[in-house]
């Protein structure tokens, strides 16, 4: 396929996505879903660098793409929702970074992590994680008075406030740690590993990895 009707598929793709439902899973549709088809379009577009489309269509389509990431970053912001105890509110994701958390013994673990080029405000090489449950009186321990701020993730030049676990690696933010789910799944079991090591012992459930 041309750029050009590329591009016009990608815009098209990118207005009916935001309202999409799963009807195209339909077993007489041949047609692979929707976001499948999205995700392989702008694939080709994003590795056909030259030969971009009018400076208006340009923005037209940075502007449709800008709400489309705006309702995906909400959708997986939800990846954490339902999880035990319930009584405790969700953490705060920390821009620039991501939470970790898993649920044990009925008790909430979540871990702040910063990307590269960014590190925590606080010295947390010892606070691996932090806790809510009915301990706790189902809020969260943090450092920051009330509420549900964990942790922040402010630009610096070097990492040294935080464990070397609480750093997503260069090149491998906290997006890109979740599309793939080799990365996910050892970054969530880095925590698990971390929480036994603290003597906390259970089964792990309810484990999520949210980006900010």
């Amino acid at each position: 396929m041309a750029l050009k009707g590329t591009l016009i598929w990608i815009c098209s793709l990118a207005v009916l996505s935001l309202s999409a439902t799963q009807h195209e899973t339909s077993p007489h549709n041949k047609q692979p879903p929707l976001f499948e088809r999205l995700y392989a379009d702008l694939k080709v577009a994003a590795e056909s660098g030259e030969n971009l489309p009018a400076t208006q269509q340009s923005a037209a389509l940075l502007l449709l793409l800008r709400n489309l990431a705006d309702s995906l970053h909400k959708h997986q912001l939800k990846d954490c929702q339902g999880s035990e105890p319930k009584n405790c509110t969700e953490a705060e994701v920390p821009k620039n970074g991501g939470l970790a958390c898993v649920t044990v013994a009925n008790k909430r673990y979540c871990k702040p992590m910063c990307n590269y080029g960014y590190d925590f405000n606080f010295l947390r090489r010892s606070r691996l994680f932090e806790e809510c449950s009915e301990q706790t009186g189902h809020k969260w321990v943090t450092q920051y008075v009330g509420g549900n701020k964990l942790a922040m993730c402010n630009e610096a030049s070097s990492q040294i406030s935080g464990a070397k676990s609480a750093y997503f690696p260069k090149d491998q933010d906290c997006l890109t740690t979740k599309s793939n789910n080799d990365l996910q799944n050892s970054t969530l079991e880095i925590l698990t590993t971390e929480l036994r090591s603290q003597g906390i012992q259970g089964d792990p459930q309810y484990h999520c990895l949210v980006c900010g």
